[in-house]
């Protein structure tokens, strides 16, 4: 029987955070002075085994789970990641199996990745030009040319590739042009993403959002018209649209067009916990019920109990909304 929350929406997605570990320290996601050499990360039992995540999958999948996206932190630090996808896959042969990662170590394990069963890669990119790009990531050790070999990487191996964008006002939006003209050239997707408050740390201002209406009129005015995409599903974060071209672009307007209504994603953190909406404060404490010997119908059980009371619609209420609880943070539960 299919889970449906207080708002009807079914849950369909399930995003799983395998670690809180991430090479790079994006100034709206790790930023520096709170995750620097004195962070406490998980230890190792303190994370979620494959076998136990594979269990959650599991007792979702006669529900109506059909998507599963592997999220961080950054996934690929995770040992043994490889193994894990091979694990999904035999599990449910027809899922839609993804994965979001930075890129930089994309390059040697793309191969992999596709023979173990993953469809699709989501990249992050932010900027293509080296002191952007690495003011935004917080890095001197990686620059942009380290996450186009892992594109292309992907691309030659066989995935299916999308790049995600982050524009924050007075950083980047001089990259929007280059990086659409970069994927163009590669025939992939790509999605740019308002600057969202997600988390308590990264120092959100409304002022340094800048609206996926904004940055339509600059790929308009600089690459050409856009045209929307028919038929998109309730569900999709994306606003996607073509050029005369076909190139594909997207907008996830989550701060100017909030798409709470139609969100089937839950978030499963790397320690755990399962999340309701990206925005949440709290998690409901899964691994412990696992390791006290719960069955699949227990797991199944005991989500569909947080799902059916679900009636999160954080985005919508953003504007008037006088809560001040800390929300959880993005390398926490993932994107």
């Amino acid at each position: 029987m299919a889970l449906v929350d207080a708002h009807q929406r079914p849950l369909r997605d399930l995003r799983i955070s395998v670690t809180d570990r991430c090479n790079f320290r994006c100034t709206y996601c790790m930023p520096r002075e709170h995750f620097g050499p004195e962070h406490a990360f998980l230890e190792r039992r303190e994370l979620l085994t494959y076998e136990e995540i594979c269990t959650v999958v599991a007792a979702l999948l006669p529900t109506g789970l059909e998507k599963v996206r592997l999220t961080g932190g950054e996934p690929l630090l995770r040992r043994d990641l490889i193994e894990f996808i091979r694990m999904l896959r035999t599990l449910a042969p027809q899922m839609d199996l993804a994965m979001t990662t930075n890129g930089v170590l994309l390059e040697k394990q793309a191969p992999a990745l596709v023979q173990a069963g993953l469809d699709r890669v989501t990249v992050s990119l932010d900027a293509l030009d080296k002191a952007t790009f690495q003011t935004m990531a917080d890095t001197d050790a990686f620059q942009p040319d380290d996450i186009l070999r892992g594109i292309d990487a992907a691309l030659k191996a066989g995935l299916k590739v999308k790049v995600n964008t982050v524009v924050r006002k007075g950083m980047n939006e001089h990259q929007i042009v280059p990086i659409a003209q970069a994927c163009t050239e590669r025939d992939i997707p790509l999605r740019f993403i308002e600057f969202m408050d997600v988390g308590t740390t990264n120092a959100w201002d409304l002022r340094e959002v800048v609206s996926g209406e904004e940055i339509r009129s600059i790929i308009t005015t600089q690459i050409g018209p856009l045209t929307p995409l028919a038929g998109q599903p309730k569900s999709e974060v994306a606003r996607r649209y073509h050029t005369e071209n076909g190139q594909e672009f997207g907008f996830i307007n989550s701060v100017t067009e909030p798409f709470c209504g139609s969100c089937t994603r839950a978030r499963l953190s790397a320690n755990g916990s399962l999340y309701t909406c990206l925005f949440a404060s709290e998690g409901h404490d899964v691994k412990s019920l696992i390791r006290m010997g719960a069955s699949e119908k227990d797991v199944q059980n005991a989500v569909r109990s947080i799902w059916n009371r679900r009636d999160d619609t954080y985005s919508l209420e953003r504007a008037q909304s006088k809560d001040t609880k800390p929300k959880v943070e993005m390398s926490f539960i993932g994107g």
